[in-house]
């Protein structure tokens, strides 16, 4: 079997320390790659220097979500707020480029009625290209990740399927999937058949266990098989570590030595 590279998310795990202490946190308990979506509470070059200091690579992070008190998750999908979403690639690739981060995710956002999903998902192909050359004038590589019903309601790209659409539409050579296990699961989709088929579109890896989304050994999805599948289409990348911690970020980390 592959050796396995795990990335911690930071906005999951060892989150009894405050953002800054939880770099050091990974580091002990053996990361040598992180990830949060929104680390922009502290100043890139600070991020920077956390990663430096412990080692660390950043993986993966997102443009700004829009208005979280409006309950946004993302605004690339939202008409009439091109300009505003073209100021956030800007400031979000600055700052991933700063922190050295692998990937940006490029959240869709959510769309309120049914009967505006043709026009919210137009909009979202043309932010995602404009992104997208952005992007590939910094040597940056973008990420659609699906997000299902159970987690966020109403999320644009709300399964799999979808998101491979949308990449294909757009067409960029670096837009890519980022693919959660859990999500897909969730929705009832067959996560080890979907990394067997679309090895080439997947960038980027998030999983958690099912039900309850905590480590893996506390529900019922097969790791061993999934990993043995991401071992026969040759994944070359890290697995994000984005679920809850049953308990101590770091004692419930034992579940690593079985894999």
């Amino acid at each position: 079997m592959t050796a396995r590279r795990y990335s911690a998310h930071l906005g999951y795990m060892f989150t009894e320390h405050p953002l800054e202490g939880r770099f050091a946190a990974a580091a002990a308990a053996g990361f040598r790659e992180v990830e949060h979506p929104g680390p922009y509470g502290l100043a890139a070059s600070r991020v920077r220097e956390l990663c430096d200091q412990h080692g660390l690579s950043f993986v993966q992070m997102a443009l700004p979500a829009g208005d979280p008190a409006r309950g946004e998750k993302g605004i690339g999908c939202l008409p009439g707020r091109e300009q505003e979403f073209r100021q956030s690639v800007e400031n979000g690739l600055d700052y991933a480029h700063e922190i050295g981060s692998r990937f940006v995710h490029v959240m869709s956002g959510v769309v309120s009625e049914p009967e505006a999903f043709d026009a919210a998902r137009a909009c979202y192909i043309t932010n995602l290209r404009f992104a997208c050359d952005a992007a590939a004038a910094r040597g940056m590589m973008l990420l659609v990740e699906p997000i299902g019903v159970a987690t966020i309601s109403g999320y644009l790209v709300d399964d799999p399927a979808k998101a491979l659409g949308v990449i294909a539409d757009v067409g960029a050579p670096n837009l890519r999937m980022l693919f959660d296990a859990f999500h897909a699961t969730n929705a009832g989709i067959d996560a080890i058949t979907f990394v067997q088929q679309h090895p080439e579109t997947i960038a980027h890896i998030h999983i958690a266990d099912h039900p309850g989304r905590h480590e893996p050994g506390t529900g019922t999805f097969d790791f061993v098989r999934f990993f043995e599948a991401l071992d026969r289409v040759g994944y070359p990348g890290s697995v994000g570590l984005e679920y809850i911690p049953a308990g101590d970020t770091r004692e419930g980390l034992s579940w690593r030595s079985r894999f």
